[in-house]
């Protein structure tokens, strides 16, 4: 396997590349990911504000929570990703999408019953997490069975990439009108109904998924896990953007989840407010996403990428320079998240495009379950680390440190040999 793959451009003579307007089976899959997309930002509102309105959670406890989401990423990303390889990822699409159906609609049941309990909650919370794990790694897995030109990744992934961050911008005032209206437990079932809906989704699609080859004679789980964090952390693309992953992902988690407690708590903010500050900041991440593509034909790869993650290391330092005047403060947090989402908007086109073309079919599952590994431990560290800080001196000053912390990673991004490269490589190494 060779440590970088040529930066192969499309030769003259080839048939043109056509939209995947008229790819009806990339369709029926974009169409169920919006909807659980939309439905999931119900949750990631409603969850935490369960814990903070029912339970009057502590900083160190939604920290906690944070870390239970994000820590089945970490333990179990390799082990899933390797047995992606091995099976059809469609069929573990539908089942995690069913699980996860079934353990968000638990909340509002146990709510209703009078059973619902901070403890029920971090095991659904971690249980969620899981599903999410094998859903997250066979959909950028599953993607090439749909798209069988390399050439459509970026235009896939920035479709995506804006239905995420229309999700984004629209979901959180809804979820908090929602958790104003029906409590938080309670507004967690239009979640699990979205869920329904991308199952529906998901069934309907057409094209055929080629059964894994069985691995070969004297080929191991664990042989394989290794195959797949050496072709990561040995070519030095897949490593440096994984590295760097782990500084934005501890950055994101650890400011987001504590600003939430610090919102509510010191600033005296609302669950609509709070949804109306999230929705739109994350209009950001809609300009990123379409933006993403026309830039990356006017900038090397590499400026693209260095601009895009400078926007998500120095834009946490507004929420703690925020002034006491409420209006102004509100500026200052929706400055600073549209700041973030308009940099993830763009670097999720660029490196999930980067992470498919630089790798084969055959390690896509292992590749994706390496990165998640790396991505989702530094989100996992991110919340209780902050919450930690937080319960140290005060959530103010857990900010300002998280904030400073966020800046200094501009040195790691800046080193990074991806932000060298000037076009975008099309064509994976063999297998």
């Amino acid at each position: 396997m060779t440590d970088s793959p040529p930066e192969a451009v499309p030769e003259t003579g080839e048939a043109p590349v056509k939209s995947l307007w008229h790819n009806a089976d990339f369709l029926k899959f974009w169409t169920g990911e919006t909807i659980s997309l939309y439905g999931s930002q119900i949750s990631m509102l409603a969850l935490p504000l369960t814990a903070i309105y029912v339970f009057d959670a502590s900083a160190e406890e939604i920290g906690w929570l944070r870390f239970l989401q994000l820590a089945p990423f970490l333990a179990f990303a390799m082990l899933f990703g390797a047995l992606v390889d091995r099976m059809r990822r469609k069929p573990i699409m539908v089942a995690s999408n069913a699980v996860r159906m079934v353990l968000i609609g638990l909340v509002p049941a146990l709510a209703w019953a009078g059973m619902l309990d901070i403890g029920p909650l971090f095991v659904i919370a971690f249980l969620i997490g899981v599903a999410s794990v094998f859903f997250d790694l066979s959909w950028m897995a599953y993607l090439p069975v749909l798209i069988k030109d390399r050439r459509l990744m970026v235009e896939a992934n920035a479709k995506i990439g804006i239905t995420a961050s229309s999700s984004d911008a629209a979901g959180p005032s809804v979820a908090g009108v929602l958790v104003s209206v029906f409590t938080a437990p309670f507004a967690m079932l239009i979640d699990a109904i979205s869920y329904l809906a991308s199952l529906a989704a998901l069934l309907m699609i057409k094209a055929k998924e080629a059964k894994p080859e069985p691995p070969a004679a004297g080929r191991h789980l664990w042989r394989e896990l290794v195959d797949g964090l050496r072709f990561v952390f040995g070519h030095r693309h897949l490593r440096a953007i994984a590295v760097v992953g782990v500084f934005v992902n501890f950055s994101i988690t650890g400011v987001s989840a504590m600003f939430i407690v610090y919102a509510v708590r010191d600033r005296g903010i609302d669950a609509v407010l709070l949804g109306v500050i999230f929705s739109l900041a994350a209009i950001g991440g809609i300009i990123g996403s379409i933006a993403a593509p026309p830039l990356l034909k006017r900038m090397p790869v590499g400026g693209a990428y260095r601009l895009a993650l400078s926007l998500i290391f120095v834009a946490p330092v507004l929420i703690p320079l925020a002034p006491s005047a409420r209006v102004s403060a509100i500026v200052f947090f929706v400055g600073s998240f549209l700041l973030v989402s308009v940099g993830l908007g763009i670097s999720n086109v660029l490196v999930q495009s980067l992470r498919q073309n630089l790798t084969p079919n055959s390690l896509m599952g292992r590749m994706s379950a390496a990165m998640r590994m790396a991505l989702f431990g530094g989100g996992a560290l991110g919340g209780p680390v902050a919450g930690a800080i937080a319960t140290w001196w005060d959530l103010r000053t857990a900010l300002w440190f998280l904030s400073a912390l966020s800046v200094v990673m501009l040195v790691p991004l800046m080193l990074s040999p991806v932000g060298r490269l000037r076009t975008m490589p099309t064509t994976p190494p063999e297998d």
